[in-house]
């Protein structure tokens, strides 16, 4: 025998809302490629600037008898800036480095999203002309701002 913890879920699911989750998660993978194809993700991450050496650079003059030379791992520099990059199926469809010292905020994601839409009219312009596209971003506040959903709802644009 052995001793064994319990798992630890959030709530205990009845039998008819068990079945509702595997009616609608079948309907969802019916009709994936349907959506799949028209969601344009973003995301944000930090881009650390590194200054690796090369094999050439640190190359040394060693005698016979010299212990071999190190190179340590690089660590993270202190130099960095954001990129946001938006991406669907297919693959990217808009990024861009934030400027130095520029915030993600409601001014500037709209500024972004004017440069998203045409993006998207030259890559995409299957999506674009009938304003098919879906984007996906998380909940930030430049996100969820009124400007930005209303300029969202302006271009008859879905998010999800």
């Amino acid at each position: 025998m052995r001793k064994v913890c319990a798992k630890m879920v959030l709530k205990e699911l009845t039998e008819e809302q068990k079945q509702r989750r595997v009616t609608i998660y079948q309907d969802l993978l019916e009709r994936q490629d349907y959506i799949l194809g028209r969601v344009v993700t973003v995301d944000e991450t930090w881009v650390y600037k590194y200054d690796p050496e090369t094999k050439r650079r640190s190359a040394q003059w060693m005698t016979a008898n010299s212990p071999w030379p190190k190179i340590f791992l690089r660590s993270k520099s202190r130099v960095k800036t954001m990129l946001l990059t938006f991406f669907d199926i297919r693959g990217i469809v808009h990024y861009e480095f934030l400027p130095t010292g520029q915030t993600v905020n409601q001014v500037y994601y709209l500024e972004v999203l004017e440069r998203l839409r045409e993006n998207i009219r030259q890559k995409r312009p299957e999506l674009f002309a009938n304003s098919s596209w879906i984007l996906h971003h998380d909940n930030a506040t430049a996100h969820t701002s009124l400007s930005v959903m209303g300029f969202l709802a302006t271009k008859q644009t879905t998010v999800l």
